[in-house]
């Protein structure tokens, strides 16, 4: 979807152009297979299209039909390969009658996990919040629901609340490397004037090896004489937070007490909440 420019998309697979040197490079699903297999993950993925957002639903019925008819190249491509499970993954854009239909078709191919994909691609909240909520009535709950490219600390919790099991992002390291980290008060700007003097760990409530060792003060320092260090420990210190509020996030639903920690988040993370910034 970030290199549409820069790719042509066929029946056949994506053909992409380097943006260094030019030259064309032709992935299919079963180049996907192969290419994954060498990687040796543990879960690995379909070949599929992630459609942008805005689009029209003629064309996210189109792509989906290519992921459905890709899904099960890979699935066949795959075969024989009982080291590394094959997610499915769901497409369908916002709209629940294709998302319905993308599940139906690939829930009896018994996959080992199924990922919702096409969502945090600039829709509202509000329909990714919606169609995982929805998926949650129709794919298995007996194996496991993997979320793609998602999200805020908020998005966290409300996915889990409509029965997503895991995640992935790039937002915490992202963030972090132009000096936003995540902490238990909210969204913390190292480079702010404010900090220049603060001898405060990032965070007050976190023992990520960041936090342990330096100060706000020296972490702003080494973002404005732009020491690479500053991008490590900042996405050191996000990451921490996120796998931390992860694991609170199953503690509070042994407990019984998702509710009041969905609260506590909301109050930090809402979009109209500056946090402290």
């Amino acid at each position: 979807m970030s290199l549409q420019g820069l790719r042509k998309i066929t029946r056949e697979g994506v053909r992409f152009q380097s943006h260094l040197d030019g030259s064309y490079h032709f992935f299919t699903p079963e180049k996907a297979m192969e290419i994954q297999k060498a990687l040796g993950a543990d879960i690995i993925m379909v070949f599929d299209e992630c459609p942008s957002y805005p689009a029209t639903k003629r064309y996210i019925a189109e792509s989906m039909s290519l992921t459905l008819e890709w899904t099960k190249r890979c699935q066949e491509a795959h075969k024989g390969n009982d080291r590394q499970a094959l997610f499915a993954i769901v497409q369908g854009g916002i709209y629940e009658d294709l998302r319905e239909e993308c599940a139906k078709q690939i829930i009896p191919m018994d996959f080992p996990g199924y990922a919702i994909g096409g969502l945090a691609v600039g829709e509202e909240k509000s329909h990714m919040y919606g169609i995982t909520s929805f998926l949650n009535e129709i794919l298995p709950d007996y194996k496991p629901r993997y979320l793609m490219g998602v999200g805020t600390p908020l998005d966290l919790i409300v996915n889990v609340m409509n029965g997503v099991d895991m995640f992935d992002c790039v937002m915490p390291t992202r963030n972090a490397r132009k000096g936003t980290v995540f902490t238990t008060q909210g969204k913390l700007i190292i480079k702010a004037a404010r900090y220049k003097e603060d001898l405060n760990p990032l965070d007050s409530g976190c023992d990520c090896y960041t936090c342990r060792t330096f100060s706000r003060a020296y972490l702003r320092h080494l973002f404005n004489i732009d020491e690479i260090l500053a991008m490590r420990l900042a996405s050191l210190h996000s990451v921490h937070y996120y796998n931390n509020l992860m694991k609170r996030i199953r503690e509070a639903i042994r407990m019984d007490r998702l509710r009041p920690l969905l609260e506590e988040i909301k109050s930090l993370y809402e979009d109209n909440n500056p946090g402290i910034i």
